[in-house]
């Protein structure tokens, strides 16, 4: 049976010492056909003076953009749209300054992502969501398509379906979660078409995880994220990390 192609969305938020990213440069390097969309996270944003700029990040982004087959966008609190809005478009501003520091070559991202994004709707919620959107995607600075993801961890009310936004993070959960008959019923709810939607799933053992992969995300997501850690999910590789690769790799 041949499955559609996925990408691997990662949530790189492990600090960039040496060799602390060699996993993902291992996987990229052996899978040219393998897409990944990379969020980057200097400082729950893209950091300031006098932290920024980082040796460390401005070391490992550029190697990271530097392959055909990675994009990457850079994190964006919004506190379910009660962080100030200026303060969310300074962040997307930033981030899009990078490519203009001629300090260092190849450091940009491509696009944005916007955690805490709202499932409940509100028009007050919309008109941020639509503008904070809308300002990536007019953005200058920002390379490829300006990229644009909502994390909202949920399914949502499909009037945040449109306008604008590439991928939406419609499930960020735990495996037995997911699993249950309730999570799938509210999950089918989605708005959103397998081609934006991401699932990032943790605490999946690691003796399922190629055939959870397979039978259970490949269909119905285009992004995927699947580790086995359970607490901290983000902040290092898990075990299964090369068993989660090869899920993917193999088309």
């Amino acid at each position: 049976m041949t499955l559609p192609k996925s990408r691997i969305l990662l949530p790189l938020y492990i600090y960039p010492e040496r060799g602390a990213w060699d996993p993902l440069f291992e996987a990229v390097v052996p899978n040219p056909t393998l897409d990944f969309v990379i969020i980057v996270n200097p400082n729950s944003g893209p950091g300031s003076e006098p932290w920024w700029p980082n040796a460390e990040y401005v070391r490992e982004i550029p190697r990271l953009n530097a392959h055909q087959n990675v994009r990457t966008v850079g994190y964006v609190s919004t506190a379910y749209c009660k962080r100030p809005i200026e303060k969310v478009l300074a962040d997307v501003d930033r981030y899009a300054a990078w490519s203009c520091d001629e300090r260092f070559p190849g450091l940009a991202v491509d696009g944005i992502f916007f955690d805490e994004t709202p499932n409940v709707f509100s028009e007050k919620a919309k008109e941020y969501l639509d503008a904070i959107t809308a300002h990536v995607k007019r953005t200058g600075g920002l390379l490829g398509e300006n990229m644009v993801v909502h994390n909202p961890g949920t399914s949502v009310d499909i009037r945040f379906a449109s306008p604008g936004l590439d991928i939406a993070t419609v499930a960020e959960l735990a495996y037995a979660d997911f699993k249950t008959t309730e999570c799938q019923e509210w999950l089918a709810t989605s708005p959103f078409s397998r081609d934006k939607s991401c699932y990032m799933i943790y605490a999946v053992p690691e003796e399922v995880l190629e055939e959870f992969v397979a039978r259970d995300l490949r269909n119905i997501a285009e992004y995927i994220f699947v580790t086995d850690r359970k607490t901290d999910v983000y902040n290092a590789f898990g075990a299964s990390w090369t068993s989660f690769v090869g899920a993917l790799a193999d088309s």
